[in-house]
């Protein structure tokens, strides 16, 4: 070996290689804290015979194994939560392109209206859906389709906040003004604010359902805007009303 910590090749090239010390090892390591979590399976085969230790001695190889495998555990939970999310999604997504299908292939007003009141629940796998649109405060309390209901003169900005879009609650009991006869089964709902004209009040788009988890403010809004936006737009194209 010489002075520099050189050594020959030993494939009789005559090359000068470094030699690598224990401290290039230790240094190496020190410089990448992460090496053998990035790489268990060579932990795993350097761990071939348990080390003996004395009382109050810390087994540092059986340390790192014991917390590698329980990053990969947790690593394996991840990948599984992560594809269960993205079936889930997918199935949601499929539900509302569904929806959306259903809804512009109507034949008439009339039918849409009832599509989103009574076919909407069970292609979206919810209890309930109706529509609420403001009106005067001398309007009936309910249009004469079913599932649609007349509310006073800012009931929606009341119920969902001034310039909000959705409001989402768990564990309740749901409301008259937007759920009528069917309010005492609902435990959990979503209002969608639906602008349909400028020149129009404002309407709502209400989902309940029996279950008390079933909707909450943490849940993502997206899709159903997405689909709020396409009844909005439907509705606009059916009444012939401006934007």
């Amino acid at each position: 070996m010489g002075n520099d910590g050189t050594v020959t090749a030993p494939d009789g090239s005559g090359r000068q290689v470094k030699l690598i010390t224990a401290e290039d090892v230790v240094a190496y390591l020190k410089a990448h804290p992460t090496f053998f979590a990035d790489h268990a399976e060579l932990a795993e085969e350097l761990a071939l015979v348990p080390r003996v230790q004395g009382p109050g001695v810390i087994d540092m190889q059986q340390a790192i194994l014991k917390r590698l495998r329980s990053e990969i555990d947790r690593l394996k939970n991840e990948r599984t939560e992560i594809i269960a999310n993205s079936k889930q999604n997918q199935i949601v997504q499929n539900r509302i392109q569904a929806a959306v299908i259903s809804i512009i292939q109507a034949t008439t007003f009339e039918k849409m209206i009832h599509v989103v009141t009574h076919e909407l629940p069970e292609l979206l796998d919810v209890d309930f859906i109706t529509l609420a649109i403001e009106a005067n405060a001398d309007a009936p309390k309910r249009v004469p389709v079913r599932g649609v209901y007349v509310l006073a003169p800012g009931a929606i900005d009341a119920a969902i906040g001034l310039d909000k879009h959705a409001r989402l609650r768990s564990s309740i009991i749901g409301e008259d003004a937007f759920f009528g006869e069917v309010s005492r089964f609902v435990k959990s709902d979503v209002l969608m604010r639906l602008k349909v004209s400028t020149g129009s009040p404002d309407g709502v788009m209400c989902f309940g359902s029996r279950e008390p988890e079933a909707f909450g403010p943490d849940m993502s809004t997206e899709l159903l805007f997405f689909l709020a936006k396409v009844l909005e737009n439907t509705i606009r194209a059916w009444l012939d009303l401006p934007e």
